[in-house]
């Protein structure tokens, strides 16, 4: 059977809400998703507009699933930064579901293959204040990064197109759902920002096209929910959002009898990787992987301010960068390195 699923949408895990649709072993699904602001978020919005999130709303045969990004539709090609001042946050990461997997039960797995993505034609790139990995962090010079700030993507054939300061930048689009889990084994309403054990808020770049993903059941039925999409992102999404766009999305769900697992885990016959032709990478060294990483953006971040605003190659930073560990034995420091692909940008970057 093939099924089309539109965006119906929650933004709890919560194993007593009704399924949605309940499909077989086998099936193909095509899910139609919001991104991560429920809509609050367009492609008009401006930065202003992600101080007024409302975080309730974020996150949330064939089966195609329409998704909706993290705002729920609150930010759209026209929105400015004002208008993340207004975003209503209980909106925040729409999932379309729950899918209910006729026959899974407890012990089970789910297997869930992407088979297609399709956009629609643009995404968006935020900062939210008080939500980042560098929040309130303490710069030695006076960095603004707390926005809210806002870019605008707009998708060009395989590339997702916006100006960041003096730089137009091109960036190879690699779209991915950033949450995707299943019902928790217990009862109650629980957030979907953090990733659980029933797979949730991942922000895996490599559950794109082909991958396959094994999901534990710990309710009958499994109750499979998706959401949160994105166009690219690099590994870490710094600033806390990647390049967040409604997108339509295509699965085929299998029933793994018996498989036992606890948490996620996936199989890429390749794992999906731009080739660039050049980086600029930039080592962050601490006795602490959390700092070492927290260095490593930072650093750059001001290579690139030279060219932007800071706030500006933070949000880069979220799409484009990504953060790699580089060596965990040589104690006492470690080092956790961000790689910067100099190919996006339309003239050559220079480090000081």
């Amino acid at each position: 059977m093939q099924y089309t699923i539109h965006a119906i949408t929650h933004n709890k895990w919560d194993n007593s809400l009704s399924p949605i649709l309940t499909v077989s072993d086998g099936d193909v699904i095509t899910v139609e998703t919001k991104e991560a602001s429920d809509g609050q978020v367009t492609p008009n919005s401006t930065a202003s507009d992600l101080s007024k999130l409302e975080f309730n709303r974020i996150h949330g045969d064939v089966i195609t699933v329409e998704t909706k990004e993290a705002s729920d539709g609150q930010v759209t090609p026209n929105s400015t930064a004002s208008d993340l001042s207004k975003l209503e946050f209980n909106r925040i990461h729409p999932l379309t579901g729950p899918i209910e997997v006729k026959g899974a039960e407890p012990g089970d797995a789910i297997e869930i293959e992407f088979l297609d993505f399709k956009h629609k034609g643009w995404g968006w790139t935020g900062v939210i204040p008080g939500f980042g990995f560098l929040a309130d962090e303490q710069f030695t010079a006076p960095i603004d990064l707390q926005g809210p700030a806002l870019k605008i993507w707009k998708v060009e054939g395989n590339y997702a197109e916006a100006k960041f300061g003096e730089l137009n930048v091109r960036i190879p689009i690699n779209p991915f759902p950033g949450v995707i889990g299943v019902a928790l084994p217990y009862r109650g309403k629980y957030s979907t920002i953090p990733p659980r054990e029933n797979g949730g808020n991942m922000d895996i770049k490599h559950l794109t096209v082909g991958t396959k993903l094994y999901l534990p059941v710990f309710v009958r039925g499994a109750l499979l929910s998706i959401g949160d999409t994105h166009l690219a992102q690099g590994d870490g999404e710094v600033c806390g959002t990647a390049i967040e766009a409604p997108l339509e999305v295509t699965l085929k769900l299998r029933i793994i009898k018996g498989m036992g697992i606890q948490q996620p885990l996936f199989i890429a016959k390749r794992v999906k990787e731009i080739e660039f032709n050049e980086y600029i990478a930039y080592p962050g060294i601490d006795n602490n992987l959390w700092i070492a990483s927290k260095k490593a953006v930072k650093g750059i971040i001001s290579i690139l301010s030279k060219y932007m605003q800071p706030v500006e190659a933070y949000m880069l930073a979220s799409v484009a960068v990504n953060l790699r560990v580089s060596e965990v034995v040589d104690v006492p420091n470690w080092i956790v390195t961000a790689y910067l692909p100099k190919d996006i940008f339309d003239r050559e970057i220079e480090i000081p």
